[in-house]
């Protein structure tokens, strides 16, 4: 679906201001939804990929950021021919859309009420709130699941195949490919899965309950969280939703409206050039 344009974002908008913008793209991370927002927006930019070295983002990244983190994105322009630097997902959205797509924010004022305290529309009150959201209350209990996974997947044993079936040499096949000692095991499983069943099972099942809720009482009977349009608040969500879709963290069964909701953020023209975008130039893409 286009996006809509409202006339008054029209005049105040300048075709990308003369802006240079280079995206600083990671593998597995967050700044693929910063490479959708640049294609939604249908900006020119640079991409600047980069692999993980031991699961962590490569030392590269510090000369451009000090934490080293991604996304990261770099805008030059005439008013500031140094070129600006801008970290964290939720800032590099805001910004890129004040600048270049205003139509992604949904109206802040109700008509006669701009400027009062409590004049806000619910979709802009919706569109701040999951801005923050996606990575205050959301991501924390994704990173502990994908934590949890890890560390199970760490503690299985698996047979060594007979000898008559390799076909490599013995150092295709170790003895145990775990890196949890055998006689500590049994411990690690039950602390790994009290956590999961007292602390990350009921919350993310919190989280997915107010979702749905969330998307059945959209604005305008919209099909997205803050009403009839996609917003940038619909892309800060749509990497956590993804990676926990992905991961089976909820289901069709439970969260129809949720499950929904994704397939058609991953449906959406901008997020299919973004992935293939990555694919042209990696040759291939793999989401977290």
């Amino acid at each position: 679906m286009a996006p809509v344009i409202r006339a008054k974002d029209q005049k105040t908008m300048k075709t990308e201001q003369n802006a240079k913008i280079t995206l600083y793209w990671l593998e597995k991370s967050r700044s693929q939804r910063i490479l959708w927002l640049l294609e939604e927006l249908n900006l020119t930019y640079t991409l600047q990929t980069y692999k993980r070295q031991n699961m962590l983002a490569p030392p590269e990244l510090k000369k451009v950021h000090p934490l080293g983190k991604s996304p990261i994105v770099s805008v030059e322009s005439p008013a500031h021919p140094k070129p600006l630097v801008l970290a964290e997902s939720s800032f590099i959205v805001e910004y890129l859309i004040d600048h270049f797509g205003p139509w992604l924010a949904p109206e802040r004022y109700a008509s006669g009420k701009e400027g009062a305290v409590g004049g806000e529309t619910e979709s802009w009150v919706r569109y701040r709130y999951y801005m923050h959201y996606a990575e205050g209350s959301l991501m924390p209990y994704l990173l502990i699941a994908i934590l949890l996974s890890s560390a199970f997947s760490s503690m299985i044993m698996i047979p060594v195949p007979h000898p008559s079936i390799r076909t490599n040499g013995d150092d295709d096949f170790p003895d145990i490919k775990t890196s949890t000692p055998f006689f500590i095991r049994p411990l690690a499983l039950m602390i790994t899965g009290a956590i999961e069943s007292k602390l990350l099972n009921p919350n993310l099942r919190t989280q997915w309950d107010f979702l749905e809720s969330q998307l059945a009482t959209s604005p305008d009977d919209g099909e997205y969280l803050c009403g009839a349009d996609l917003t940038g608040a619909d892309i800060m969500m749509s990497f956590p939703l993804g990676a926990s879709k992905s991961r089976a963290l909820f289901t069709e069964k439970e969260h129809p409206k949720l499950c929904a909701y994704v397939e058609r953020l991953e449906a959406m023209e901008g997020n299919k050039k973004a992935v293939q975008k990555i694919v042209d130039v990696e040759g291939n893409y793999e989401p977290l």
